[in-house]
This record gives structure tokens, C-alpha cells and sequence, in this order.
């Protein structure tokens, strides 16, 4: 699995009814797109003043089965439309150590991502086996519905990525980022009804 996001910070004066507009009207197109596990439509809102919202931030967050799916969601006609309107974006992954999704992640109302520096000569099993047993514990007894970590070898990072029902007072602590979610695509065969 390989987790993707890409981030446009736009101007403090941004209406962002129009990324609302945008994630309303284009969001379900991504629903069954190839080899997507989810998208989650991010965003922050700086009026908000807290919650580290400090910018209005449009950052959808992927989780692919494979390369394969990324390629061909980079590669269509979508994302070029999606450039074309915001610019070029650079683009963040990360190979997935583990996921953990409830059947009802895809009602998440928000998210929550860190992004943190791994200390030069760590033990990669042990870290990996400890962010592993976050992860589901997170979802099991933290109330996350979702929950993601993944590696990144070129930077030394780890992302923690969570989906969330509802907002909760932890989020509030410095290198978290948090967002709304506006939509959540998944296949169809996750789809009720």
C-alpha cells in the first residue's frame, strides 16, 4: 500500500466556499476510482483560529493498494484539471507499515496528520512494530475510524494519519495538523445501500 497527499495553501483572504463547492460537485467522481482503498478531501479553514488551522489549506490524503493506482490517478484528467486550477503540486507518499480502517470511515468529519522526523540509527523493526500497535489501538480503544502509518526513506519521516468522527481536545498540540473533511471516496463495495 502506498499512502499520497499533496497540500495548496491559498491566501488568508481565500473564500473557501469554493473548495467546499469544488469537493461537493467532484468528490463522488473519485468513488470507484482504480485501485483506491480511500480519498480523504481535507481541508482547514484559517477563520477558525484554532485547531492549527493558521491557513486555508486544500490537502486531500490518499491511500492507494498499489503504485499502479497512483500513476494512473496522476496521470488522468482529473488531476490535470485539479492543476490547472491550483498550481503543481509537490506531492508527499509514503510506503504504508499499517492501516487499520473501520467499515464507517468513510462518515469521518475530520482528520488529523502528523509528520515526524525519525532519529537517525533507530531500530526500523522496533518502530515499526510500536507504530503498528498505535495504530490499532488507536482505532480500538481511541476512537479513531481510521487509522494510517507510513515511511518515508528519503526525508527519515513517518506519517500518522487518523480519521475521526468528531473533534477532540488532543488535537490541539503542536506538529498535528488538523482538517475537515469534506468527502471520503471508497469503492463501492464498501458503499452502503
Amino acid at each position: 500500500m502506498l499512502a499520497m497527499q499533496y497540500s495548496f495553501t491559498l491566501p488568508a483572504d481565500y473564500d473557501m466556499s469554493v473548495i467546499l463547492e469544488r469537493i461537493a460537485t467532484k468528490g463522488h467522481l473519485m468513488d470507484d476510482f482504480p485501485l483506491l482503498v480511500f480519498k480523504a478531501f481535507l481541508f482547514a479553514r484559517r477563520a477558525q483560529g484554532q485547531r492549527h488551522a493558521y491557513e486555508n489549506i486544500y490537502a486531500p490524503f490518499y491511500l492507494w493498494e498499489s503504485a499502479e493506482g497512483m500513476n494512473r490517478f496522476l496521470s488522468s484528467s482529473g488531476f490535470a484539471a485539479l492543476t490547472a486550477s491550483f498550481g503543481w503540486p509537490s506531492i508527499k507518499t509514503w510506503s504504508v507499515w499499517e492501516s487499520k480502517l473501520l467499515p464507517t470511515h468513510a462518515g469521518a468529519v475530520c482528520a488529523t496528520r502528523e509528520i515526524v522526523q525519525i532519529t537517525p540509527h533507530t531500530v526500523l523493526s522496533d518502530l515499526q512494530k510500536a507504530e503498528t500497535e498505535r495504530v490499532w489501538d488507536d482505532v480500538e480503544n481511541g476512537g479513531a475510524l481510521g487509522a494510517i502509518v507510513g515511511f518515508e526513506p528519503s526525508s527519515w519521516t513517518l506519517v500518522r494519519f487518523r480519521l475521526w468522527l468528531k473533534y477532540q481536545e488532543f488535537f490541539d498540540r503542536a506538529n498535528v495538523q488538523f482538517y475537515e473533511v469534506g468527502h471520503v471516496s471508497i469503492p463501492a463495495k464498501f458503499r452502503s445501500g
